[in-house]
């Protein structure tokens, strides 16, 4: 963007295209210049695919226009009305876009919320659904901080520092059209061995190779199917990666062959931070390869993760990748069957923006980018790292497929490496967000993913769990897990009926890992998704598009409850179009979910078994299928050895079976084989599904021709009104999980019930009324902006009767007073009561106003109810303080500014530390939370007579800004109030 004697110019126009890839994609550029300075492509598996044209002579039905300015570019794509948006990635919230923002900067985000625009992963990619069912992908190539906006109709706008190319996939006749075709382009989901499809343990942490080998003996007593115990970081010595503690994991290879004895597989955690010490050989090593991540003054960079001081690799080297590899091809030789790559946003601990100075330098390859500082590579780290640590499995185990497990990723990172959702919540409401989140993921490119099921802060309820379980077990990548500080989250920690009901699940997803792992087959090599949204059955039908509590596993529909009150078997189910047909495995149960097979499909499925490795190739192989309209079915079964790369030598089999209806006889045979594996001896059964459960059976060897006699439409009907009579019995006699929504523990931890949601005017408000009677969540409805997300039992809104940190008033019981909440136009309030002792109640009045919504008005107070007559009717010193801490969304673009009582202007930025604001230098009754990229700012505004001094406390991707009373005694008649309110304003 020129810039001509200090004045902005703006730059506008229409994007000019060119073909690559293949035919349907088109690249944009702002200007023949802006292509040739392009950035090289890290999401396409090859930058020259993105850079070379194609000879087609088509031209593009949708046309980008843009405009620069302040070294901005802005991209605008105008879609019909009624187009539906989906992808941008890891995210949380809603599963359809459409009136949705993000910002694609990795962020370590422990405890988000649904609000948050920033997640660990960054994807900046939009799949829009047009109405006619069509589909159109947008994919903005640049690794910098990207802002996707999705607020006005039908329009995708993308915001990030100029210049960089627009890649559009389509419009193509499906979604899963433009999904293979994005694959083309970034590459397939990594084949995961077929042990990886199993389910895994995991806690933050199994503390000793005794507690870890106990786990796994109690799955295997308990006949609750496993085949992964994770370690996380405390199996190291002081968190130094690549080393054992000499107590806890004195000898890693004994322990790893007693759990390949009893069918498990042994994860261990690296993260990127290698602890800055002399004599620690990875430090030694690395500083002598000069690998380090380096400051702009060419000195490394020190920051601080859990080793305490730590260097960081720049996997944007080669020289780096390689050591790295190195370093994880010996640590393979402890018996290492895969790796966790955490904290690799990359995550530093004490720091404002969660990360390292964007002034630091990477001294990238020239393929990648050449040298650049921090915002050039930011979101590409964590993916880099997958990679080093992939091609070091690989090097380690030339016979094996790697399995890498990240936490940070960038769109292509599948090609590495799995993921999950991060450190989600045990709450409902991250049972219900994690189906969205997974399936966002798929339409990302990302197939292979999970949540921590059951979630990993905080307690789970055993009705929770068991749900979680449940819903789970059905997902690409399924594992528990869950923080230091929590209860038990094993399957059997929550008594015997959520147990049965684990054990129940996980039997359910191993029958179904045949079909899971031919789904991930199709996925890696054709790019169509493993678990996909309910409305791409028929993306026509725009009541489908908006569905939250079912998915698709290939042909089989999955619908899950995610809510405490009422089972699937009392859920509203949506159905595409067509014919579908439930079956289980003799395992319903209403904190199950539901199965239903789409008509015209067939999948294999296996027998009940514990750990993948159980079933002998040579067991029998059963196909469950369900006739559409036309009497016919079809499916397909992939198998090799499980865990090999022969695969790729045609070392596979791939059946595509069909049948058809002719003359009241079912037919079942193969139409075609691919591979040279050899079909093994084996007997097929043959589930033919009729309607409510029933089903037909017949056994036959497999590669032969298997006729089933269909019964007359009298004996159909008897049997289904049998089979519904048999499904009803079961859902009724079984155990239900109870509603248990509290669990014991230490004070301050017990999990409350659903929070109180205050719902008015410009505000949405969730309110904790328990301990602390805090408030997790504040989200500004007209701008979609949550500046509070919290964890249940700590930070958000809190009030202290003390001068201390968490002084009285954090950990009392608190109990609601008052509530008005349902009351349509009237003021809307929640009235909280703490008692803090002494004959003292901290009192919390949240409201409101109907004339005047845009406003959240706090009026809170220490009162005294009692005190003693030797006190003279006061009581003990007390200083109310008001202790909001709020999430920054983007912590170096944010800063507070106020005028203060003698007329100065004050801006407050993170780099400024703590700062405090007593006399006259207090702001004068308001003070601003700016953030720049939101064009925001949160006011807060207050009696000055009532605020004794302000203080601003930059935290880890935080700020409080806190009011202070004045420290003194009260009595009945003198009680210590602060009132004051906030709202939301544009900022230009």
């Amino acid at each position: 963007m020129a810039n001509l004697e200090g004045k902005e110019v703006t730059i506008t126009g229409n994007m000019i295209f060119e073909p690559v890839l293949e035919e349907g994609v088109f690249r944009f550029d702002c200007s023949g210049s802006d292509r040739s300075a392009a950035f090289p492509s890290l999401s396409f598996t090859d930058t020259k695919l993105r850079d070379t044209p194609v000879m087609i002579h088509k031209v593009p039905v949708y046309l980008p226009t843009f405009k620069c300015v302040d070294e901005q570019q802005i991209v605008s794509i105008e879609l019909p009305i009624g187009t539906s948006f989906y992808g941008t990635g890891e995210v949380s919230g809603q599963l359809e876009r459409t009136g949705k923002r993000i910002f694609t900067w990795n962020t370590d985000a422990w405890g988000y919320g649904s609000g948050t625009t920033s997640l660990y992963q960054s994807h900046p990619w939009v799949l829009a659904v047009l109405p006619s069912g069509e589909a159109l992908g947008v994919l903005a190539d640049t690794t910098h901080r990207c802002e996707i906006d999705l607020r006005k109709e039908s329009t995708v706008q993308i915001l990030a520092p100029a210049s960089y190319p627009v890649i559009t996939f389509g419009p193509f006749a499906s979604p899963t059209a433009v999904l293979i075709s994005l694959s083309h382009a970034i590459g397939t989901v990594l084949m995961p061995p077929k042990w990886s499809l199993g389910y895994h343990q995991c806690r933050w942490s199994y503390d000793s190779d005794v507690r870890v080998f106990q786990v796994a003996k109690t799955f295997r007593k308990k006949g609750i199917p496993c085949d992964v115990v994770w370690m996380d970081i405390d199996y190291m010595d002081g968190f130094r990666c690549f080393t054992f503690d000499k107590e806890r994991f004195p000898n890693p290879q004994l322990l790893v062959n007693d759990l390949h004895l009893n069918g498990f597989k042994a994860i261990w955690m690296l993260d990127p931070g290698i602890k800055q010490e002399e004599g620690y050989f990875v430090y030694d090593s690395g500083s002598k390869n000069d690998v380090w991540v380096q400051k702009a003054d060419g000195k490394p960079y020190v920051g601080e993760v859990w080793p305490g001081a730590c260097v960081f690799p720049d996997f944007t080297q080669k020289k780096t990748r390689t050591w790295w590899a190195e370093l994880v091809k010996e640590f393979m030789s402890n018996g290492v069957d895969g790796i966790w790559n955490d904290m690799n946003e990359p995550a530093v601990f004490k720091t404002v923006t969660k990360t390292m100075p964007s002034s630091n330098i990477h001294r990238g390859d020239e393929e990648l980018g050449g040298c650049q500082n921090h915002l050039h590579y930011h979101n590409v780290y964590g993916m880099l790292m997958a990679r080093s640590t992939y091609e070091g499995m690989r090097l380690g185990k030339e016979n094996k497929r790697p399995f890498v497990l990240t936490r940070a990723g960038f769109i292509g990172s599948q090609r590495y490496a799995a993921t999950w959702t991060g450190d989600n919540l045990s709450n409902w409401e991250h049972l219900h967000m994690s189906l969205s989140m997974v399936l966002q993921l798929g339409l990302s490119g990302q197939a292979l993913s999970g949540p921590d099921i059951g979630g990993f802060a905080g307690n789970a309820t055993p009705k929770l769990f068991g749900r979680w379980m449940g819903m789970g077990a059905m997902f690409p990548f399924c594992r528990g897990h869950s923080e230091a500080g929590t209860v038990d989250h094993e399957p059997w920690s929550f008594g015997e009926e959520c147990e049965e009901v684990c054990r129940l699940a996980l039997l359910r997803r191993y029958r179904l890992i045949p079909h899971i792992y031919t789904l991930f087959y199709m996925a890696h090599t054709k790019g169509t998704p493993v678990a996909a949204p309910t409305f791409f059955s028929d993306p026509k039908d725009p009541y489908l598009r908006q569905v939250e509590n079912s998915f698709l596993l290939g042909p089989v529909l999955i619908h899950a409850s995610t809510v405490p009150v009422g089972g699937s078997d009392q859920l509203r189910q949506v159905f595409p179009r067509g014919i579908w047909l439930r079956f289980d495995f003799d395992d319903a149960h209403p904190d199950l979910p539901t199965l239903y097979l789409q008509g015209g499909s067939m999948i294999p499925v296996g027998p009940p078994i514990q750990h993948v490795g159980e079933a002998n190739p040579t067991d029998d192989l059963s196909l469950i299928m369900a006739l559409n309209e036309d009497g016919k079915a079809e499916g397909v079964f992939f198998e090799d050895d499980g865990d090999g790369n022969e695969f790729i030598q045609g070392e596979y089999l791939l059946t595509y079976y069909v049948a058809q209806l002719q003359s009241s006889v079912v037919t079942v045979k193969i139409s075609k084989t691919e591979g040279f594996w050899k079909r093994p001896e084996r007997r097929l059964h043959v589930h033919l599904l009729l309607g409510g459960g029933a089903m037909l059976d017949a056994w036959g060897k497999d590669g032969e021709v298997i006729e089933i006699k269909m019964p007359s439409e009298p004996e159909v009907s008897t049997l289904i009104s049998a089979s519904e009579k048999k499904y009803k019995i079961r859902l009724e006699s079984a155990k239900p999980i109870p509603d248990v929504e509290e669990v014991s523990g230490k004070k301050g931890m017990e999990l409350s019930k659903t929070p109180v949601e205050l719902k008015s005017g410009d505000w949405l408000l969730k309110v904790v009324p328990w301990i602390g009677g805090r408030m997790i969540s504040m989200t500004h409805l007209p701008s979609g902006t949550q500046w509070l997300h919290s964890r249940v039992e700590m930070d958000g809104y809190e009030e202290y009767g003390g001068v201390e940190y968490r002084s009285c008033g954090c950990s009392e019981e608190y109990a609601v007073t008052e509530r008005n909440l349902e009351q349509a136009g009237e003021t809307e309030s929640l009235k909280l009561e703490g008692d803090i002792g002494g004959g003292l109640v901290l009192e919390r009045q949240i409201k409101i106003l109907k004339d005047d919504p845009t406003v959240l008005r706090i009026d809170s107070g220490i009162i005294a109810r009692n005190v003693g007559a030797g006190s003279g009717g006061f009581s003990r010193l007390v200083c109310l303080r008001v202790h909001p801490m709020f999430t920054l969304l983007h912590p170096t673009e944010v800063f507070v500014t106020f005028v203060s009582i003698n007329g100065f202007k004050h801006e407050v930025w993170p780099e400024s530390g703590e700062q405090l604001f007593e006399g006259d230098l207090r702001p004068n009754g308001e003070w601003m939370l700016v953030d720049r990229c939101l064009g925001l700012g949160l006011v807060n505004q207050f009696n000055v007579d009532e605020v004794y001094k302000c203080l601003i406390h930059w935290g880890t991707g935080t700020v409080n800004l806190e009011l202070w009373s004045e420290e003194r005694p009260v009595s009945k008649q003198s009680p210590l109030r602060i009132s004051h309110a906030y709202e939301v304003r544009p900022i230009s």
